[in-house]
């Protein structure tokens, strides 16, 4: 009991002594450190952004000045102003919200196919063949892009929007994800759905895919947060402007030589978190639900 009974205090103070504190209240040292390990952390993950949102909005003659207020001059949005008339921003953001669109719902279909197939069908050879799946996650991009670029030359498709959606549809970390999702539902759902009369397919369909949407949302949303703002790929890819990504099309406000004004620049990635922002908010309770799925079994 962390608090003393009336009666035990009574017959503490009849004996002359001072119960003892109760801890009701009180924080302790553990409870205080971490505490102060989230306020750094914090920081150190919010201070970059608030910076960096706080920066685009100071005039652009301001925004290396390292005195004064950071709003010493007012709020000024003029750099908002100056991303839409150096870049085609609607365009950007359409070939970018395109591209991680169409990518993130082709990462969902296959991983949840392909994770399904892993965890509940039996086959020769499906430990060897998951294991080479899983042994392309060490292998980096830049090692892969030139024969991935030859490949999509020798197709047709260099210099356009596919050639940066087909490659990047497969994934392993999602095949990954959603075997050790489907693995963790009852197996005794297949049985039932045989016993019934069920395909393969259509126990997949009718039976596990509905119950698979949280481990679908996480493949969902690292797959849109990755490739919104993926910028190698697309450096490799594409050529024509009329075909630039976000990331891509932003490098253009830094100006000749780096001369451009750092709060536009700074305006133009604000202007590009927006998107991720959303999607990360609306889907982060398939978020939390799928990274918790399975804590208490």
């Amino acid at each position: 009991m962390t608090t003393l009974t009336e009666n035990e205090s009574t017959a503490a103070r009849g004996r002359g002594t001072t119960p003892a504190p109760s801890r009701k209240g009180r924080v302790s040292g553990r409870t205080a450190g971490r505490a102060a390990i989230l306020v750094v952390a914090t920081f150190v993950t919010l201070g970059p952004v608030v910076w960096t949102v706080l920066t685009s909005m100071r005039p652009p003659t301001e925004s290396l000045g390292a005195g004064g207020s950071i709003f010493s001059g007012g709020l000024d949005f003029s750099s908002y102003t100056d991303v839409f008339q150096q870049v085609n921003m609607w365009l950007l953001i359409w070939n970018s919200a395109l591209v991680t669109g169409i990518i993130a719902a082709g990462q969902m279909f296959t991983a949840a196919l392909a994770g399904y197939v892993f965890a509940r069908i039996d086959f020769k050879g499906r430990g060897l063949l998951f294991s080479l799946v899983l042994a392309t996650m060490m292998v980096p991009v830049q090692v892969t892009i030139v024969p991935v670029f030859m490949l999509i030359r020798g197709m047709g498709l260099s210099d356009t929007l596919l050639a940066l959606i087909l490659p990047a549809i497969p994934t392993a970390f999602g095949t990954f994800l959603m075997r050790q999702f489907f693995m963790g539902l009852p197996g005794e759902l297949a049985e039932a759905a045989a016993i019934d009369g069920a395909s393969p397919f259509r126990t997949f369909r009718s039976v596990y895919l509905p119950l698979a949407w949280p481990g679908l949302a996480i493949v969902g949303i690292l797959a849109f947060n990755f490739h919104w703002n993926e910028f190698f790929r697309p450096l490799i890819m594409t050529i024509s402007e009329e075909n630039f990504t976000m990331p891509l099309g932003l490098v253009s406000l830094q100006g000749n030589m780096g001369t451009g004004s750092v709060a536009t620049v700074l305006a133009g990635v604000v202007l590009s978190m927006i998107p991720a922002l959303v999607v990360f908010l609306f889907g982060q309770r398939y978020l939390r639900e799928g990274l918790t799925a399975g804590i208490n079994k």
